[in-house]
């Protein structure tokens, strides 16, 4: 059973920097595929971005969130810079332990952290 637990969530001006992490248990990362999410109230939850055997970004945040991983300790960063008003939501670390699922959709993970709240202000 793999356990995810997510940080660093709160309150950030619109341009300014936040990171995110998720911290992994029961596996290695060498063996998982970890995603963010995010949802905001009243949406779907969407893809953020995700590492592992593949890399991938949404469009909406390409350029401005960059996600990272140390294997040592287990950990999976998310670094968001010039945040906007419409990246405020629930942020959550998802993780999935085989290779060949897709990784873009919610239902690709099989592990779930509890969410971490960024509220970016105008």
């Amino acid at each position: 059973q793999v356990q995810l637990v997510e940080s660093g969530g709160g309150l950030v001006q619109a341009g300014g920097s936040l990171r995110l992490s998720c911290v992994a248990s029961g596996r290695t990362l060498n063996r998982l595929q970890l995603g963010w999410f995010r949802q905001a109230p009243g949406k779907e939850r969407e893809f953020v971005a995700t590492i592992g055997w593949n890399t991938y970004y949404a469009d909406s945040v390409l350029g401005r969130f960059t996600i990272s991983r140390d294997v040592a300790l287990n950990t999976v960063y998310l670094q968001m810079n010039n945040v906007r008003p419409e990246d405020t939501a629930v942020y959550f670390c998802a993780g999935v332990a085989q290779a060949n699922r897709g990784f873009l959709a919610p239902s690709n993970y099989d592990y779930w952290g509890q969410g971490t709240r960024v509220t970016v202000s105008s």
